[in-house]
């Protein structure tokens, strides 16, 4: 069993984190990192039976609570079955607990794939998922996440490879 958490406390109300929330995968998204990672996209606007996902993880949003919580059900990888979701909780009047929890079992060949690649482009992403919220709810907060030479390695082979994929699908000689 995998269970991963993000968490991150930002001097701002609940109601303002729980805007930043109610962009993810909309034109001005001001939660999901798409300026360093591939955006988060849906087939509709968020909600539930929303379908879509982030660079080659795909999943369907299963519970939506406006400007409290989203959750979404993996599709893909095959081998990922489970969740991963975003709450906002209210610490007190001027902070609020943004967290991002993922719970899945893995199977076939991402037993392996979790550990060595994805879980450090994941930790990566939502890092700078938390560090964008928080520099837009207090600005000039200095970014917290910096990425390790196999995180910039690991994007660097995965961002190839989407470049190639996206460049067949479009019928683009190699």
């Amino acid at each position: 069993m995998v269970r991963n958490v993000h968490s991150r406390v930002i001097a701002a109300d609940a109601r303002a984190v729980g805007r930043l929330l109610d962009t993810l995968a909309t034109d001005e998204d001001r939660l999901w990192p798409v300026r360093r990672w591939p955006a988060m996209l849906f087939d509709r606007p968020l909600g539930v039976g929303a379908s879509g996902g982030h660079g080659p993880i795909r999943y369907t949003c299963v519970k939506y609570v406006p400007g409290q919580e989203v959750v979404f059900r993996f599709r893909r990888p095959l081998g990922f079955d489970g969740t991963h979701r975003f709450v906002v909780e209210q610490v007190d009047a001027t902070h609020t607990r943004l967290t991002h929890e993922l719970v899945m079992r893995t199977h076939g060949a991402d037993r392996f794939t979790w550990p060595l690649v994805w879980r450090w482009l994941h930790d990566a992403c939502l890092e700078d998922s938390l560090d964008l919220a928080e520099n837009t709810l207090v600005p000039g907060t200095p970014p917290r996440n910096h990425h390790s030479g196999y995180v910039r390695f690991l994007r660097s082979r995965v961002h190839r490879t989407e470049i190639q994929d996206r460049a067949i699908l479009a019928g683009e000689p190699q």
